[in-house]
Order: structure tokens, then sequence, then C-alpha cells
């Protein structure tokens, strides 16, 4: 029995596919479970004819994302987030953001279609991919600045351990003089 697949069928074949099965498997599986058409001759023009279609329609697709992807390479897309005094965020930024920035740019793009090669949790300059279609896809960079409070705080931060850091300096100093002082008085009562 010949049949057309309307789904793809594990160990069978792939949507689209004719194959030719039992009669028993056909007729008590794959076409109850509308998983199969018939494959006469009115299916198999009916399949035909809805390949072409579809093959113009995946061949516009790819010319119109490639005319998006000439657009897009190049862009150099910045946030802005809450940062710590290492340079590590509170949070990562996500494949939705950058969506969001592409779109205030005017590019139309899918969070799906952001690939990013691990989250971003530090600050930095980021080599992101976006897929626009199967076979076409441009790179973008993402810069992600600290935000003026979390400069503020990495100043304060710093400024903090450098004080400490002097505090530190200082007590041992006084501890080394006390030691010096009390050894000078033990060396003047013994002379």
């Amino acid at each position: 029995m010949k049949l057309i697949l309307r789904e793809n069928v594990p160990n069978l074949g792939k949507i689209g596919e004719i194959v030719d099965v039992a009669n028993g498997y056909g007729r008590n599986y794959l076409l109850p479970r509308k998983l199969a058409l018939l494959a006469n001759d009115r299916n198999v023009k009916q399949l035909q004819h809805l390949q072409r279609v579809t093959q113009v329609r995946l061949e516009r697709a790819r010319v119109a994302a490639q005319s998006v992807a000439e657009s897009l390479r190049g862009v150099t897309l910045s946030v802005v987030k809450h940062a710590g005094a290492e340079g590590k965020l509170y949070g990562s930024v996500t494949n939705r953001e950058i969506a969001d920035l592409l779109s205030d740019r005017g590019f139309i793009v899918d969070k799906r279609d952001i690939k990013l090669p691990e989250a971003i949790r530090t600050l930095g300059i980021f080599d992101i991919t976006v897929e626009l279609h199967q076979s076409v896809s441009a790179d973008i960079k993402l810069e992600v600045e600290a935000s003026e409070l979390s400069k503020i705080e990495a100043a304060e931060a710093e400024a903090a351990r450098v004080f400490e850091a002097q505090e530190k300096a200082v007590a041992d100093a006084a501890a080394a003089v006390a030691a010096a002082a009390a050894e000078a008085e033990a060396a003047e009562a013994e002379g």
C-alpha cells in the first residue's frame, strides 16, 4: 500500500514522503490516526503542488532574511545593567532584552532566533549570533555597561577596601612601634 505521510513517523519517514507499507499497518494504524493519506493520483499531484508552493515561500523568506542580515551586520547594541564591584551583573542579559533592543532599532527578531553561547552575567563586549533563517545568520555585538549607581557603588567599595588596608597598615605600624618601645624599655631596665 502506498501512502503519503502527513506527519513524521519514526522508523518510516518524514512529512511529505511517499512510502510503501503493509496493508494492515496502513489501514489499521496510519490512516485512522491521520498520519498518512492514500497515494492516489489526486493526492500525489496535490502534494507536488504544495511542495512547489512551499519551496517558493521558503526561497522568498531566505531572500528577505539575507537582506535583514546585511543590515544587521556590524550593529552594536548597548545595555546598561546594575553590576557589582567585580563586574558581575545582578541577574543576566536575556534573549528577550536583546530582541527588545533590536526592535527599538527597527529590526523585528524573535527572541528564539538569538543564540547566546552562554548566559551573559558580566560586563564587557559579547558576540551574538542572530539566526534569521535556516541558512542565514548575522553576528552582532552587545556591549554590557555598568549603571551609574553600580559605578558609584564600585568606587565606594574600592574606597572602603583602600581605607581598610590603610587602617590595617596603621594598626600594624602601631603594634610594631609598641613592640619596639617595649623592647627598648626592657633593654633599659636590664642595663
